[in-house]
């Protein structure tokens, strides 16, 4: 381990853990050994009791097991402890956390082995699991069987899939095949929407989101968990459109590319949703999709509801999955059609969301095979008409018309002709 134990003293916060036995543990150990900085630091300590810890200042914050937040840093300690499964579903565990517990012991019921690492304050690594090995050979592995107790490391290790893609980790087959008979046997039908969604949006926010789908469905948890993306795989599209033909693939380039255009998880989402209604197209009219928008939308709404998603990724995923034909098609539309979309989605008074359609859009365009780095002229097309309907006065017709019933009207009509002034050139189709 590179950190020595005078670096290494920054980690701990001396005054109130001076006597204790306390490792830095998990995410923050695996980040240090991949050359990243972390991002928390999370510790445990071995061989004390509660009442040892809140007498050192502590301020116990853990449900159900001994978690406290440290008096002057805020960062997290917990106590060892072991858990062990007496019920279905993830909140099925008996937890034991007391000064016999080892720091081996704690370290076994992690989920992966990457995971399952500790630094002690001389810098002295404790990997009893073989996670830095699997640094290394860039394997996603679980610590031991106990990893089929708790359905939510289904969806961790698609995450972590997800997050470290870009370095070449894979997942070890076993860890594949144990995933695989935890979905068979229902666990996962026993998460929370809530933990689901935690996850779910944590994934969005990494480099390549793809791989937490693809994982998902490797195991069959993405037919239990999302259906109406699990579906899309093997529904063909139109060749010429989409070299990458599946709608399934379509989705997952689409996602990467919504996570390299923008780090908002909304947009992401809204990516992920702009096709659904393309698993429920008739078989008689494949591979058209006509009608695919508006037989898309009730089953973001349903998605959605499951999930108890925020407002703010409803509304974008809504609106992308409403209008994305329309934006990629504006060399087309008259002048009329263009206000009433940017009204549609309150354009004027709400800029950024519809920034976040039209890079959900460019997503949808360049998500093609041999379309990653092609320009989308049409984004900044919208921009500009948006721009020039946002520069009507609309204060000085209020002003000059005497008839309050006809102000909108007049607002309306003084909109339509800067945007009419613009022609936008023809443009690819989508």
């Amino acid at each position: 381990m590179a950190l020595g134990s005078s670096e290494s003293k920054s980690f701990w916060g001396i005054a109130a853990t001076g006597g204790l036995e306390v490792y830095l543990v998990g995410g923050a150990v695996r980040d240090l050994l991949l050359g990243r900085t972390p991002t928390e630091y999370d510790y445990v300590v071995v061989g004390a009791t509660v009442d040892e810890m809140l007498a050192r200042g502590f301020r116990l914050v853990g449900k159900g097991f001994p978690v406290f937040l440290h008096p002057e840093t805020q960062e997290e300690y917990a106590l060892a402890r072991i858990e062990r499964k007496i019920a279905p579903g993830y909140h099925g565990f008996a937890i034991q956390a007391d000064p016999s517990v080892t720091l081996e012991e704690d370290l076994r019921r992690r989920d992966l082995t990457i995971n399952a690492l500790a630094l002690a304050p001389d810098g002295r690594l404790i990997d009893p699991y073989g996670g830095q090995a699997d640094l290394e050979a860039r394997v996603l592995r679980h610590v031991s069987p106990a990893f089929a107790e708790d359905p939510v490391r289904i969806l961790r290790v698609a995450r972590f899939a997800a997050r470290f893609a870009e370095l070449g980790f894979e997942l070890d087959p076993e860890t594949l095949a144990l995933m695989r008979g935890m979905a068979e046997a229902g666990e996962v039908d026993a998460l929370v929407p809530e933990r689901v969604w935690q996850e779910l949006v944590r994934a969005l926010a990494e480099p390549r989101p793809s791989r937490f789908f693809e994982v998902l469905r490797d195991c069959g948890a993405l037919a239990r968990l999302f259906p109406e993306i699990d579906r899309l795989w093997g529904i063909p599209q139109k060749a010429e459109w989409h070299p990458e033909i599946d709608c399934g693939v379509h989705v997952m380039l689409v996602i990467d590319m919504a996570a390299r255009l923008s780090g908002a998880p909304e947009v992401v989402f809204a990516a992920l949703c702009h096709d659904l209604g393309k698993g429920t197209t008739p078989v008689e009219i494949l591979p058209s999709h006509h009608g695919h928008e508006e037989r898309g939308l009730p089953l973001v709404a349903d998605l959605c509801n499951r999930l108890r998603a925020p407002n703010r990724f409803r509304e974008l995923g809504h609106l992308v999955t409403a209008e994305h034909g329309l934006i990629h098609r504006v060399a087309e539309l008259r002048p009329a059609t263009i206000l009433d979309l940017l009204e549609r989605a309150d354009a004027l008074r709400r800029p950024e969301r519809f920034e976040h359609l039209l890079v959900a859009c460019e997503a949808d365009f360049r998500g093609r095979l041999g379309y990653a780095e092609r320009s989308y002229p049409q984004a900044e097309h919208w921009r500009a008409l948006c721009a020039a309907a946002a520069a009507v006065d609309a204060g000085a017709i209020v002003r000059t018309t005497e008839r309050p019933e006809l102000i909108p009207q007049r607002i309306r009509t003084a909109r339509l002709a800067a945007i009419h002034a613009l022609h936008p050139a023809p443009l690819d189709p989508v």
